[in-house]
């Protein structure tokens, strides 16, 4: 697909993404402080039970919401919603047992397979610099992981996973969905989660797993227990974050290409950063801060844009 004709609009595509980045860290801060309370499941269904009417309640004053309803299941954003369906239930059932920052690192691999993918299916060019931020990106990445190390966890490996299928969100967003809203992208993707977790909830309560299993990771394998005000709350919060994070996603996405925008989504790992020390009391190793280092500096790269010369005649 040819995408010189898309719309550029480099300047608020990064300033979208870095908020966004903000808000998912801060969703996903809220996920790990919440997981020893509800199961994965039972925060995607109930999360799902507000967000929904919320997205709703904002299109329908606008007179979109028929639109937006109809939007949300066209067949190319079905696509990207089982795409994004894939990696975040992926990325958030490695949540408890890998810090937000090896988290972080592991899905921020997406950068370099959206670059591949720009380069070599939809034929959007990367320029010189933009492949040397991204390897720069992906080296800091390799840094903050350390495989091989004692500080290397197979839970590491489930962000990897996520990333691969968060890059052919972000592909499918940039080529077959600009004519989609943000808003029906954000109401076909929550709906999805919601299902997901319903669906799984069910399977739970017909197949009972093993008795350690349950004990090892409540958060994946525990049935559903029974939701206090202050849940209620937690839920609204993340309910009020899924749907700006939905909307800005896409929005970003939408605005500039995504080898660009993708890079820009590392800023995410320096919020999660800040979360493990404010939180969690994990304090930046020489590893850490070399490799977020070296994430700027990709993200720094990839920006600067090579000038063209104007066409003569």
């Amino acid at each position: 697909m040819n995408t010189a004709a898309l719309p550029q609009n480099i300047l608020r595509g990064v300033i979208l993404i870095i908020a966004t980045a903000l808000l998912i860290s801060i969703q996903d801060l809220i996920f790990k402080l919440f997981s020893g309370t509800l199961s994965l499941w039972q925060v995607f269904a109930l999360r799902g039970i507000i967000t929904l009417p919320l997205l709703m309640l904002i299109a329908w004053p606008r007179g979109q919401l028929r639109s937006m309803l109809t939007e949300s299941y066209s067949p190319w954003a079905l696509m990207r919603t089982l795409f994004m369906t894939c990696a975040f239930v992926i990325f958030y059932a490695a949540l408890p047992f890998v810090s937000l920052s090896t988290a972080g690192a592991g899905i921020y691999l997406a950068p370099i397979f959206v670059a591949v993918l720009s380069a070599f299916v939809i034929g959007e060019r990367v320029s010189p610099l933009g492949w040397i931020g991204v390897f720069l990106g992906f080296a800091g990445v390799v840094i903050l992981l350390r495989p091989g190390s004692d500080a290397f966890t197979i839970f590491a490996l489930l962000p990897i996973a996520s990333a691969v299928f968060y890059a052919l969100a972000i592909i499918t967003t940039r080529t077959r969905c600009h004519g989609v809203s943000a808003q029906a992208l954000a109401l076909s993707f929550n709906a999805s989660l919601m299902i997901a977790g319903f669906v799984v909830s069910v399977g739970l309560t017909f197949w009972t797993p093993r008795a350690d299993l349950v004990e090892s990771y409540p958060f994946i394998f525990d049935t559903w227990s029974s939701v206090a005000g202050r849940d209620w709350l937690i839920l609204l919060v993340l309910a009020a974050l899924a749907g700006l994070i939905g909307v800005m996603l896409a929005m970003a996405y939408q605005a500039a290409p995504p080898a660009t925008i993708a890079t820009f989504e590392y800023s995410y790992i320096v919020f999660v950063a800040l979360w493990d020390i404010v939180f969690f009391g994990i304090a930046p190793t020489v590893f850490s801060v070399t490799g977020i280092v070296m994430i700027i500096g990709a993200g720094v790269l990839v920006m600067r844009r090579r000038k063209t010369k104007p066409s003569v005649g």
